[in-house]
């Protein structure tokens, strides 16, 4: 840890100094390197003309809204046909969403009733290896009330459930997200996180090795760079908590930007993509969760020339202006994907000891079809995931397509190992 007034800042492995606490053990064979999970989500399906893939590893081939992956095809697994069963013929929308992560049959009515999301089974199990158990973010903000299905809007709004009846409270400004991660508070927040680490980091760089130390100059590099767009968000946040105490309401419930949150959603959603590169590159946790856009989402796509909301435009899912979205949406997978890839890890990178999984809650917007979700792997989690192969599960029978039998797998590798969760209690045959 680099310690300065009022913030604690965690480091990345260097190969100088001992990490995670250990020594290397007895015949000089280092400690293997903490895997790590996120989950990203999409809301309202994606492009399903141009949601393909065929071939493997470098050769594979990739649709159009999958293109943003090519960089990263041998590090890819593009994985079609499993489905959620619960989120089926329960009406569209809420019920098809509130329990992506849990398999867990939802409930009606003003009590909230589902089942814990597999990222918390994960954060429970791990968490106490972090400092943090899990990291959930979001770029939208919750909507309340009740659909005309008459599932609440929370299923909605929320893919991480710490209980049956609670999803964990997500964190949707950056600059809040990047003071967890650094333990920056008191009345210096506002301060340089940097500037206040420095000497510490100073004398840090006479012990370590030349290799070390640019490894941790292009660290401090970094968050410098994400720190100078995170004073401009918390500035944002400050003025927005202002106006919100004038008019007697909570910011939250003012639309973006009067809200805080930044006006351009790209600066939004690479923000939070950045900080979680960031926790996993110094190990402030193994587990994250990141809700670009919620189910029936009202975001706008001016950069996209895409005239309509998120969700009305999901209507349309075969139009070339949703195929830009759902495009889009994958790019950003693949910019937390780069993210991780450029951070060294022993002979390899965080990414290639990470899992990243992108997913939608259904196939087609326009049909509300969650017969089947649209799903990426990218990340190896250390060897434990072979990689760079297009899986389609969709006339192997229900049994045996089960998205469940997916996250008990993942969970596996990841050392979790649990007898059941949810609808599965065997893995997905051919991960």
């Amino acid at each position: 840890m680099l310690q300065g007034v009022g913030v604690a800042m965690a480091l990345p492995w260097l190969e100088s100094i001992p990490v995670w606490g250990d020594e290397p053990a007895l015949g000089g064979v280092a400690p293997a390197f903490p895997h790590r999970f996120a989950a990203l989500f999409m809301g309202n399906g994606i492009s399903p003309d141009n949601w393909w893939a065929k071939g493997a590893g470098a050769e594979m081939e990739l649709g159009r809204s999958l293109q943003p992956m090519d960089p990263f095809k041998s590090k890819l697994n593009v994985i079609t046909g499993l489905f959620n069963k619960q989120a089926t013929g329960v009406g569209i929308h809420p019920g098809q969403t509130g329990n992506i992560l849990s398999g867990a049959a939802l409930q009606k009515g003003a009590v909230l009733k589902g089942g814990v999301s597999m990222d918390q089974m994960l954060a429970v199990r791990l968490g106490e290896q972090t400092p943090q158990p899990s990291l959930v973010l979001g770029c939208e903000q919750p909507i309340t009330g009740y659909h005309e299905t008459n599932f609440s809007m929370a299923y909605s709004s929320h893919i991480s459930w710490q209980d049956a009846n609670s999803p964990v409270p997500m964190e949707v400004y950056p600059s809040l997200a990047f003071d967890s991660l650094f333990d920056n508070q008191g009345s210096q927040r506002t301060l340089s996180i940097l500037d206040r680490v420095k000497e510490h980091a100073a004398s840090l760089n006479r012990q370590v090795s030349r290799a070390d130390q640019a490894k941790l100059d292009e660290y401090l590099t970094s968050i410098r760079e994400v720190e100078k767009q995170i004073m401009r968000t918390r500035a944002m946040k400050d003025r927005a908590d202002d106006r919100a105490a004038h008019r007697s309401r909570p910011a939250a419930m003012m639309s973006r930007p009067d809200n805080g949150l930044p006006e351009d959603i790209r600066e939004h959603m690479r923000l939070m993509g950045d900080i979680i590169a960031l926790a996993f590159q110094t190990d402030k946790t193994r587990v994250a969760t990141l809700l670009m856009c919620r189910d029936l989402s009202g975001l706008f796509y001016p950069f996209l020339d895409v005239r309509l909301a998120h969700h009305p435009a999901s209507h349309d899912d075969q139009s070339a202006a949703y195929e830009r979205v759902s495009r889009y949406y994958v790019s950003q997978l693949a910019y937390l994907a780069g993210r991780l890839e450029a951070m060294p890890e022993g002979e390899g990178t965080v990414l290639d000891n990470s899992c990243l999984m992108f997913m939608s809650n259904m196939w087609s917007g326009s049909s509300h079809d969650s017969t089947k979700v649209p799903l990426l792997l990218a990340g190896g989690l250390g060897g434990a995931l072979e990689t760079g192969r297009v899986l389609d599960y969709t006339d192997r029978g229900d049994e045996n397509r089960k998205l469940c039998s997916l996250y008990l797998s993942l969970m596996d590798r990841m050392g979790v190992k649990l007898d059941r969760f949810a609808d599965a209690d065997t893995r997905l045959a051919g991960l």
